[in-house]
C-alpha cells in the first residue's frame, strides 16, 4: 500500500473487524466518477470481455464511491453516477479513487438463523452466498445523499419478496471494510422460523421477475466453508455467531 493511499484511508478501523455506525452521510455529486474518465478506454475494453464471458451481464448505472473517511463511528462519502463496466473494472484492481460501499440487511429468524441468498450463475458473483442486497443507484438517491434504509427494503423485497416491515429492527448501524469495500450493516428479527422464511423465499422466486437468486440458505454457525461466501460475509459471521455481538 502507498503512502497515499494509506493516508486515502487514514483513521479507519482494521479490515475485517465489526464497528458501531453512529452516523451516515453518503453525498452523490453531479457529473462524472474520475476513475471512470481516468480509465474509459480500459472500461470498455474490459467491458467487451467481460460481455463476451458472459452475454446475461447488464450496464446499469450505480452509485460508485469517490472518497470515503471511517472515523468514530462516523462513515462520510462522496460518490458519483458511474456504469457498472467501470465498477467492474475497478474491482479487478481495487485501484485508489474508488471505494464500493453497500448495505446488508442481516435478516435473523425467530430460531436464530441468519437467512442469507446464493447469487445465480450467470450474474457477476455466481455461486456467491451473502445477505440479499445490491449496490446503491439512482432510485436510492433522497436529497443528493444516499438513502440506505430505502436501499435495502427495495433490495431485499424484490430478491427476497421479504418486507422489512415486517422485523424488528435493532438499534444502530454497523460497519466493517476490507480491500477498499465497506460493508455497512443493520440487524432485522423476523417473527418466522427459518424453515418459515426459506419457504416464503422460495415461493417468492417462483413468481418473481427478479432472476439474479438462486436459492435461500440459513446459516447457523460461522463456520466460513459452510457456503461460498462473500467476503463481506465473513467477519459478520464472526461477530454474530462468535459472541461478540
Amino acid at each position: 500500500m502507498t503512502v497515499s493511499e494509506q493516508n486515502d484511508m487514514a483513521g479507519w478501523p482494521p479490515e475485517g473487524t465489526v464497528f458501531p455506525v453512529s452516523h451516515i452521510d453518503l453525498a452523490v455529486l453531479p457529473g462524472e466518477h474520475p476513475f471512470h474518465l481516468r480509465e474509459l478506454t480500459a472500461v470498455r475494453e474490459n467491458w467487451a470481455r467481460e460481455v463476451h464471458a458472459n452475454p446475461a451481464l447488464f450496464d446499469g448505472r450505480m452509485v460508485f464511491q469517490h472518497h470515503v473517511s471511517i472515523w468514530d463511528g462516523v462513515v462520510k462519502g462522496e460518490a458519483y453516477i458511474a456504469p457498472f463496466s467501470t465498477f467492474l473494472w475497478w474491482r479487478k484492481q481495487r485501484a485508489q479513487g474508488g471505494f464500493h460501499l453497500f448495505a446488508f440487511a442481516v435478516a435473523i429468524s425467530s430460531d436464530g438463523a441468519l437467512i442469507a441468498i446464493r447469487m445465480a450463475p450467470h450474474t457477476a458473483n455466481p455461486g456467491q452466498v451473502y445477505c440479499a442486497a445490491g449496490s446503491m443507484d439512482e432510485s436510492d438517491i433522497v436529497d443528493g445523499h444516499c438513502d440506505v434504509e430505502g436501499n435495502m427494503r427495495r433490495e431485499v423485497l424484490e430478491e427476497t419478496g421479504l418486507d422489512l416491515d415486517d422485523a424488528v429492527v435493532e438499534p444502530g448501524y454497523y460497519g466493517t471494510h476490507l480491500n477498499r469495500s465497506v460493508t455497512l450493516f443493520r440487524i432485522f428479527r423476523f417473527p418466522w422460523t427459518a424453515e418459515d422464511m426459506l419457504r416464503r423465499i422460495e415461493a417468492h422466486m417462483l413468481v418473481s421477475e427478479e432472476d439474479e437468486v438462486d436459492g435461500a440458505v440459513a446459516i447457523r454457525s460461522a463456520d466460513p466453508s459452510a457456503h461460498h461466501y462473500s467476503a463481506a460475509m465473513l467477519p459478520i459471521l464472526a461477530w454474530y455467531f462468535g459472541g461478540d455481538k
